[in-house]
């Protein structure tokens, strides 16, 4: 029998009993955010098929695919130069929140203006260029943030981003339709929480899924007639480049960049996250290395015909803790990859209740919360509260506008100053969000250097986050010279309320351990 030491020596395995239960969770996570990006395509804009099954699925695929095999491969040579059996890869998939600003803010308005659907698939190609710059720059500029950011600040922006976009929305399904979501949520709980081992032995993520889908089938909630109009659609795609389509949207995406910028730096931020999350659970990737994979796989992508960036996913400390190892990146990868060429993701989820998949994600931001609280000083902790309310207020502020835009209305026909007026602070939760990340860790780092009453760093912080505001970068709609300067006011008061502490009775700026 193979002892530990041995395994050790040898690195990680290619693959492990547990990366199975991994699996299970990375693919059907990235399963649905997939068929949520391309579903807004066909369902909410009514794009065109033949785009999005024939050139955007499989250009997408490849990115994803690629993606999880490349960190994969990192995390069997990290074992390898370590001499560690126990190393797991970083899971890898679209950005969630650039699906919505993919259709509605990107495809839909250049279709309104022009009518012409190739285009506004060209013009997005070329705005997710601009997204794949960004973060191939921000691969070199990452170890720099590493460095002067605490990793309370960046786990407690990890974890608020967990709580709100990750979490809230499948809690919400879960709670619709509680006899099947609270049914895997609990096997969820049991087999990767508590570590409770399933009958046969079988996956707890797997008998999750099939007990949530036996439930939705033998209770008439799934309907065998989308199962066959699914199939019926069948068809094989390849990917193709896209090099004419790219250079013909960039002549219209000037009045994008302001846009695209924000973004991009949001995606490359997030990632260094997830980097930050896999080296508090005991994985040590070079920041570099692995921020240049999202950042070229997303020019990758944009090239063969994909409007989505791709990014390092949050989760690696829950996959770990299933016991995944290297193979369930790499299964989950090479999957993607077939399932999408062979036109098979349409049936997937006619076959599999969406509802079954969720406590997944549950799950992962549930141990992402864990483990931000675990690892920061107990005097810091207020800072990693402070860390979630710009996601909060963002995600307030997604709903609101998203039940007016159902209602048939927009914030800008209701008012928002009516909305303060019944007291609801829309205009400063609007504001607060604007940014979510970034101004989460900075607004975080401040906390924690004044709570260790390193007044002079807060200080210099609250200008530098002066500064961001007020070229628009955080708690503003768009980049611009001003266009966040009230707000940047602030944290130049903040500034000086430091430097006063900073000399006021000097002898007493000494931190003093919990």
């Amino acid at each position: 029998m193979t002892n530990k030491k041995t395994i050790a020596t040898q690195g990680t395995p290619w693959w492990v009993k547990g990366d199975l239960n991994g699996f299970f969770g990375l693919f059907t996570n990235s399963l649905t955010n997939f068929l949520a990006a391309i579903g807004l395509l066909v369902f909410a804009i009514n794009m065109p098929k033949e785009i999005v099954y024939g050139r955007i699925v499989p250009a997408a695929a490849i990115s994803i695919g690629i993606g999880n095999i490349w960190l994969a491969y990192q995390a069997r040579k990290l074992s390898l130069k370590e001499q560690k059996g126990d190393v797991t890869a970083m899971p890898y998939g679209l950005s969630v929140p650039h699906y919505f600003v993919v259709a509605f803010a990107v495809i839909l308005p250049v279709y309104l203006q022009t009518k012409d659907w190739h285009l506004a698939w060209s013009v997005a190609l070329a705005w997710n260029v601009v997204q794949g710059v960004i973060m191939t720059i921000g691969a070199f500029v990452g170890p720099y943030i590493r460095k002067y950011i605490p990793r309370s600040a960046m786990l407690g922006s990890l974890a608020g981003l967990a709580v709100t976009y990750i979490a809230m929305n499948p809690m919400g399904e879960i709670f619709s339709t509680p006899y099947i979501g609270l049914t895997t949520l609990a096997i969820v709980v049991v087999g990767w929480l508590a570590n409770k081992k399933m009958p046969g032995n079988i996956p707890a993520g797997l008998v999750a899924i099939i007990a949530g889908s036996v439930l939705a089938w033998s209770t008439g909630y799934m309907d065998i007639d989308a199962v066959k109009e699914a199939a019926s659609g069948f068809a094989i795609a390849f990917p193709k480049l896209a090099i004419g389509d790219l250079a013909q949207g960039f002549a219209y995406l000037s009045p994008f960049l302001a846009a695209a910028i924000p973004l991009a730096i949001y995606d490359f931020l997030e990632s260094l996250d997830n980097v930050e999350s896999a080296e508090v659970a005991g994985d040590h990737y070079n920041t570099t290395k692995a921020l240049l994979i999202p950042g070229l796989l997303t020019l990758l992508g944009a090239a063969l015909g994909s409007p989505y960036p791709t990014i390092i996913y949050i989760g690696h400390p829950g996959w770990k803790a299933t016991g995944a190892r290297v193979g369930y990146g790499l299964l989950t990868g090479l999957v993607i990859i077939v399932v999408s060429f062979l036109g098979l993701l349409p049936l997937a989820l006619t076959i599999i209740p969406l509802v079954a998949l969720l406590p997944i994600l549950v799950y992962i931001s549930m141990v992402i919360g864990a483990q931000a609280f675990g690892s920061t000083e107990k005097k810091h902790i207020p800072a990693l509260i402070i860390a979630f309310m710009p996601f909060i207020a963002s995600y307030i502020v997604t709903q609101i506008n998203n039940a007016l835009g159902a209602a048939g209305t927009s914030i800008a026909d209701v008012g928002a100053e009516t909305l303060v007026n019944a007291g609801i602070p829309y205009i400063g939760w609007k504001i607060l969000g604007a940014g979510d990340i970034l101004s989460s860790m900075m607004i975080a780092t401040i906390v924690i250097f004044a709570i260790d009453k390193k007044f002079k760093l807060s200080a210099v912080y609250s200008l530098i986050t002066a500064a961001l505001a007020f070229f628009g970068i955080i708690h503003a709609s768009e980049l611009g010279l001003g266009t966040g300067g009230y707000i940047s006011l602030g944290y130049v008061a903040m500034t000086v309320v430091f430097l006063v502490m900073e000399y006021y009775k000097k002898e007493e700026n000494i931190s003093v351990e919990n």
